[in-house]
């Protein structure tokens, strides 16, 4: 409840900060486009954002007559979280990760690269594939989707501001006695905005990450498996990372994207360690 009761308030400063945005470059005319502009982004993203991921990655459909084994342990897991089955996809690349995708569990999909199942155990590989179907079932695909749209429309409007500050947006309040003050406060508000943004969503996807370790664990009645799988992937993602783009790390079970030091701030994942030590201190 805690997680979820932080994620709600992450996508309202979302919200509250799209509005600003929007307020700042053209009053209320402006907060009227950035809500209208959210409300359509985020209906394309709730119709087609499984599609869409699943393309980017080239992930096809696989059968049970193919992968038995895999198909067994999603039907298990899912009769456990009481959500349909949902069809699974394969990505052919040697990179470990796995991600689930889709806007509610009736409409979910789960994908798994070529590399993972072969380093991974089927006690690990449950651990896994709980992760990911716990997404579906807390509908946190549909939630990290919703906080990367919105991002996404901060930056693309913060960027219009940048234009209109750049080629006479202050001008109006120049002539009105404030001196350079609109112009200064509509360039901070374009450079200061899409970080927050930014850094709000990272928020909200570690939070989601967080509940979805812990429920995996639960729906596998175990720690174990989970803790293992964090700890090869880790190693294994590192030494053969997955060729993804920034917009769907947040996806993945693992962050595809390398980086260390001062770009951990800005990862969509929590620190491998931290999720371990918070998986070793749940009582099952």
């Amino acid at each position: 409840m805690g997680n979820l009761i932080k994620t709600g308030f992450f996508l309202a400063v979302l919200t509250c900060l799209l509005v600003l945005v929007g307020g700042a470059i053209g009053g209320q005319q402006g907060m009227t486009i950035a809500f209208v502009l959210a409300f359509v982004m985020n209906v394309g993203s709730y119709w087609f954002s499984d599609k869409i991921v699943l393309s980017m990655y080239g992930a096809q459909p696989v059968g049970e007559a193919q992968a038995p084994g895999l198909y067994r342990i999603v039907r298990e897991l899912a009769a456990e979280a009481k959500i349909p089955v949902p069809p699974i996809y394969l990505i052919q690349d040697d990179s470990p990760n796995a991600f689930a995708t889709g806007r509610n569990p009736q409409h979910a999909a789960v994908a798994v690269t070529e590399g993972i199942l072969r380093i991974m155990s089927e006690d690990e590989l449950r651990g896994v594939l709980a992760h990911e179907l716990s997404h579906v079932k807390n509908r946190d695909t549909l939630i990290m989707t919703v906080a990367a749209t919105l991002a996404g429309a901060i930056t693309y409007l913060a960027q219009m501001a940048q234009w209109a500050a750049i080629f006479g947006g202050g001008r109006r309040s120049d002539d009105e006695g404030g001196g350079g003050g609109g112009l200064i406060g509509m360039l901070l508000m374009a450079i200061l905005a899409p970080i927050a943004a930014m850094l709000v969503q990272m928020a909200i996807s570690r939070s989601r990450e967080y509940e979805a370790d812990a429920s995996g664990a639960r729906l596998c009645l175990s720690t174990s498996g989970l803790e293992r799988a964090l700890a090869k992937l880790d190693v294994a993602s590192r030494q053969e990372p997955l060729n993804a783009t920034p917009a769907t790390a947040h996806l993945f079970i693992v962050n595809p994207l390398t980086g260390g030091g001062f770009a951990t701030l800005f990862s969509t994942h929590p620190p491998i360690e931290e999720r371990i030590a918070r998986l070793r201190a749940m009582k099952l």
